[in-house]
């Protein structure tokens, strides 16, 4: 299948069994550690205090102790009394992130332009492991998930347009390896819920070079996505169009909202040299 580009957590062509798993001789268990503890803080849980830090990330208290400390003093955390929270610092992470890919910004301006255009929600994702992660997003004012999404938004994507699109994208045998990592679930009652219906959804996906979603990650929620390619055919992740069922029909996201996508695709591998060189 394609070659995939500049994407956190993605095994490219190598197969999952390739990656190193805690225990294994190179496997950093306190770098592991401390990831594990930035990434704890979340829109939930904004301060903590090392109690929550704890639980949340199941370790003891003595070991969280030394992971927060360890981040306060270079300047990722700080504290507020008994609270520890993250300092703006953390932002220098996803500013090397976003510098090293600066397609970024191209595709951003054409999703803010679909916005304006039809008032909808238009995002730009990647696939880590059986997740899609938000990498940008032209955010609608309407709100269509309980959630907030935004860069670094995490989904299950087996259920999410962009996420079927990109699974599409990976060899059978990978792509094997993630059903496996796959409990389906029944998030709305239009979820479908084994994994040889998620396959043939997948391999449907990859025949039509689309996906159209309804309401299987969220009642309401219906979206289409395409996948993006660079100039040299590497895979950059998978544009949609996100919107209300009961304002848009299924004939609209079909006809009007996928042209778009395509286009957008289009344009992209055109100006966009891959970051692979």
């Amino acid at each position: 299948m394609r070659t995939v580009v500049g994407f956190p957590g993605n095994s490219g062509g190598r197969t999952l069994d390739n990656k190193l798993k805690p225990g294994d001789r190179d496997y950093v268990a306190a770098l592991a550690s401390g990831l594990q503890v930035l990434t704890a803080f979340d829109a939930e849980h904004s301060r903590m205090t090392l109690t929550e830090m704890a639980g949340r990330t199941d370790m003891d208290r003595a070991k969280a102790r030394r992971f927060l400390l360890t981040l306060e003093s270079l300047g990722y955390v700080r504290r507020d009394g008994r609270y520890f929270e993250l300092t703006p610092r953390v932002l220098e992470l996803s500013q090397a992130f976003q510098s090293s890919n600066q397609y970024h910004t191209v595709i951003q301006h054409y999703l803010r332009d679909i916005t304006e255009e039809i008032g909808e929600s238009s995002s730009l994702s990647v696939l880590d492991g059986i997740e899609v992660v938000y990498v940008v997003r032209s955010a609608a004012p309407h709100r269509l998930m309980a959630i907030t999404l935004s860069a670094g938004t995490r989904l299950p994507a087996a259920y999410t347009s962009m996420g079927r699109v990109l699974l599409a994208q990976l060899s059978d045998s990978e792509l094997e390896a993630r059903l496996l990592q796959i409990e389906p679930q029944a998030h709305t009652p239009q979820s479908l819920t084994t994994r040889e219906e998620l396959r043939k959804a997948i391999l449907q996906a990859r025949r039509q070079g689309y996906c159209i979603i309804d309401q299987e990650l969220d009642l309401g929620l219906r979206s289409v996505a395409a996948p993006v390619f660079a100039g040299n055919g590497d895979l950059l992740g998978a544009v949609n169009i996100s919107t209300n069922a009961a304002r848009v029909p299924m004939e609209v996201l079909e006809q009007d909202y996928l042209p778009r996508l395509q286009q957008l695709a289009a344009t992209v591998q055109k100006t966009i040299r891959s970051a692979a060189g």
